[in-house]
């Protein structure tokens, strides 16, 4: 419960946010130095222990073909990703054109991907669609709806990789799969209960209008009538989960484009187990965008399997280059089209 309230405190406070959210200067730069200095010292740990030349010599005979194969793939998880959000946003009866939304998308992907924390990116998806939606509210549960279909698909894919894994005898994780499975299963009832009674889970936050009775009160009846509206199209949102399955499924393709690019041999199904978990670990923000986090975990993972440390940080850090090269796109979509925080509605 205590979860479930500091998750819709959170909800409530970007749903206001017509910017980036502002921070005391002094706290902002503390906790964005903590994050540079963890993974500053979690990339030089790690090169340190890696044999260098390897490492340099995988990047440098990259497969440029296998390259190019793994950015389609990821072009096509980003168009699957704005058919997402546009279905959830169709079924608030919210019409925005595909094209739109595919800027707002590649522009909150730049954000993610080249500020301190991936929330200024969910802070410009949902201004970008406040006006059309009417409220800053409502845009904000529709973000947040999207972000844990997403989750929840990461956890499936990965309760799938790890089963497989066990079944082939992969040593990959010290934990049973069914602990995934759990995890899964729980999260599917959680989630079911939020759709299908909204008048219940927004009786559970009802506490948080001690902060400001009518300013916490009526974005909590914003979110329990944008619940009840999903209600009423679970179709809506059972494509929209199915088309994060098969995102997060691809997310495991595309690294194996990067693996197979880099000449690593590392089988599909165990990057079903590493990609997944890898990236439910980058979303401690202890980290500045992942980074040491995400190539700690490959390199936990890889020498599990036998290979190398340099296999698993090339596999790593290019993954993460394509990724970023990728958004880029992004900051010439902010620069052509400008800034649209502004013209977000009071609500």
């Amino acid at each position: 419960m205590l979860r479930g309230r500091r998750a819709a405190f959170h909800l409530l406070m970007v749903s206001s946010a017509v910017t980036t959210p502002r921070e005391h200067p002094g706290r902002s730069l503390l906790l964005g130095s903590a994050k540079v200095v963890v993974s500053l010292g979690l990339l030089a740990l790690l090169l340190a222990r890696a044999n260098l030349a390897q490492l340099w010599g995988q990047v440098r005979r990259a497969d440029v073909s296998w390259l190019a194969a793994a950015l389609a793939v990821y072009l096509i998880m980003t168009l699957g990703g704005v058919w997402r959000w546009r279905l959830l946003l169709s079924a608030q009866g919210v019409r925005v054109s595909f094209r739109t939304l595919l800027t707002s998308y590649v522009v909150a992907l730049f954000f993610n991907n080249f500020l301190p924390s991936n929330v200024g990116g969910d802070v410009y998806r949902i201004a970008d669609t406040a006006r059309p939606a009417g409220s800053k509210t409502l845009a904000a549960t529709v973000v947040l709806v999207d972000r844990v279909l997403g989750l929840m698909a990461l956890v499936l894919v990965a309760s799938v990789g790890a089963t497989l894994a066990r079944l082939l005898a992969r040593n990959l994780l010290p934990i049973s799969p069914v602990w995934l499975w759990t995890a899964w299963g729980a999260a599917v009832v959680a989630t079911a209960v939020v759709f299908l009674t909204p008048a219940g889970f927004t009786r559970i936050l009802r506490p948080l209008t001690i902060i400001h009775p009518e300013w916490v009160g009526e974005r909590i009846a914003g979110i329990e009538k944008a619940l009840r509206r999903f209600r009423e199209r679970l179709r809506a949102v059972g494509g929209c989960y199915l088309m994060a399955v098969f995102i997060q499924a691809a997310f495991v393709v595309y690294y194996a484009g990067v693996a197979r690019a880099l000449h690593v041999p590392i089988a599909t199904w165990d990057l079903a187990v590493i990609v997944p978990l890898t990236f439910l670990l980058q979303l401690i923000p202890i980290s500045l965008n992942g980074f040491g986090v995400r190539e700690a975990a490959f390199s936990f993972f890889f020498t599990r399997l036998g290979l190398p440390l340099a296999s698993a940080l090339a596999v790593s850090l290019v993954g993460a280059g394509l990724m970023m090269l990728f958004s880029l796109s992004g900051a010439l979509a902010y620069v052509t089209r400008g800034p649209v925080v502004a013209i977000a509605p009071a609500d």
